[in-house]
């Protein structure tokens, strides 16, 4: 039986009882950022040398050169050729999907003229090169690899890295063969904190990129944490989350498995069922209980349910939106049977699931939408990875000589008063020398009239 926590709004310290289940460490561990920060300044300072030694210490392999630990192009189409049909089929219908999506969100560049005639705008460039982070050796992510380097291409980046670690040497063929149809250039089988600091810093090998992004172990965050500032990067992630509103209609064996697919990712995964039938709570608790045995990831799943995992009993599905509100989850399942009704009254959450047929598991994947979310209540504040993550906007600003005069008085004015005579003086000459070019003119067409 599964000790999952049974929680409800009625009960005196439920506020208590709900920040005790909300709460978790995102700050990282010292031992570890000490550790990482050693090996981002070893990269750092040695290059390709440091790579090969972590590589060799970490991931169990004895390369000779950096050079050989990147996958040819044709390791790349040929590990496409290997999967089975219906796994290459999959892969291509979910880069379909995921395309399909992001195409939506890229952002145009504009202008404007004003009243007075200055011409304004915002110029929207791609980044160069960024590198995509895919962990490796517990398990493998191929979606990793499509829900990152396609919105990087759909907006326009020039060159994408990836990085995959392959320990004991071990490469596998759905990752490489997503790099492949996703059409990924580069392919390095580097991975943790040496790897982030490769793609930040560059090696003889490795070239630097303008942004890191992907999720990774402890190492990895703490070394992205680091690196910010000399590359961007999408966003620190922590465990995995999904809270599932029911109004106790949904099929329970349903609900219960989509628990299961939050809490299997890891021991700190949160699953979380909100409704307001007790029966439904004892419905899903039975489920779990009964479907638990056959599931291959059973130990990860009992830890991650009875650590951080509940089942609420609420007053009202308004009141459930209430409670998702303040939990901010990085997916959320209205598994009801009008979910508009409750979306209006969600403010905060990743990606929302709409209805008993939308399972979590199915955004994961193919959906479209990209599985790269806010997590650790980032929502409130945050968005889920997209087009607009590698894209960059810059102001444009054309400034007239008659707009530049009336402008300057203003700008003059507001410099002056905090205290950048410089600044005034800049705007004032130009309205100094426009004022005598206006003299001029006038002049000149008294004299010809």
């Amino acid at each position: 039986m599964i000790p999952i926590r049974r929680l409800a709004t009625t009960q005196p310290d439920f506020e208590a009882q709900l920040d005790a289940l909300l709460a978790f460490e995102t700050a990282q561990d010292p031992q570890v950022d000490i550790a990482v920060a050693a090996i981002l300044a070893d990269v750092k300072a040695r290059g390709d040398a440091a790579l090969l030694e972590y590589t060799r210490r970490f991931d169990r392999v004895d390369a000779d050169s950096v050079a050989s630990l990147e996958v040819p192009r044709a390791d790349l189409v040929r590990a496409q050729k290997r999967i089975p049909k219906a796994a290459r089929s999959a892969l291509e219908s979910a880069v379909k999907r995921v395309r399909a999506y992001h195409n939506r969100q890229a952002i145009p560049s504009w202008r404007y003229r004003d009243a007075i005639g200055a011409e304004l705008g915002q110029r929207v460039t791609a980044l160069d090169r960024v590198g995509i982070y895919v962990p490796g050796g517990k398990a493998a992510y191929p979606s990793t690899v499509i829900m990152n380097a396609v919105p990087a291409q759909v907006a326009g980046v020039r060159e994408t890295i990836m990085a995959v670690p392959a320990p004991g040497g071990e490469r596998n063929d759905l990752v490489l063969a997503a790099a492949a149809i996703c059409g990924v250039n580069r392919v390095f089988t580097i991975g943790g904190a040496q790897a982030v600091a490769a793609l930040a810093y560059g090696t003889a090998t490795v070239p630097a990129v303008d942004k890191i992004v992907g999720p990774g172990n402890a190492y990895v965050a703490a070394a992205k944490r680091r690196v910010f500032g000399v590359v961007g990067i999408d966003m620190v992630a922590g465990p995995s989350e999904v809270v599932v509103v029911c109004d106790g209609k949904t099929e329970a064996d349903w609900i219960a498995m989509d628990l299961f697919a939050q809490a299997e990712h890891d021991e700190l995964a949160q699953a979380i069922l909100i409704t307001p039938s007790a029966a439904f709570l004892d419905a899903v608790s039975a489920s779990m209980n009964r479907q638990l045995a056959a599931m291959p990831r059973q130990l990860v799943i009992a830890a991650s349910l009875s650590q951080r995992g509940a089942l609420i009993h609420v007053r009202s599905l308004a009141e459930a939106c209430e409670i998702v509100n303040r939990i901010a989850p990085e997916h959320l399942e209205l598994s009801v049977e009008k979910p508009e009704a409750l979306l209006i009254k969600i403010r905060h959450a990743g990606a929302i699931f709409l209805g008993r047929e939308s399972s979590e598991a199915l955004g994961d994947y193919c959906a479209g939408p990209n599985h790269v979310l806010p997590t650790s209540r980032t929502a409130r504040f945050s968005s889920p990875l997209g087009v607009y993550d590698f894209q960059k906007r810059s102001s444009l600003i054309r400034i007239p000589r008659k707009a530049a005069a009336k402008l300057g008085k203003v700008a003059a004015e507001l410099a002056r008063g905090e205290g950048l005579t410089a600044h005034a003086m800049s705007a004032e000459y130009r309205m100094q020398k426009n004022s005598r070019q206006d003299a001029k003119d006038a002049k000149k067409s008294r004299i010809k009239n």
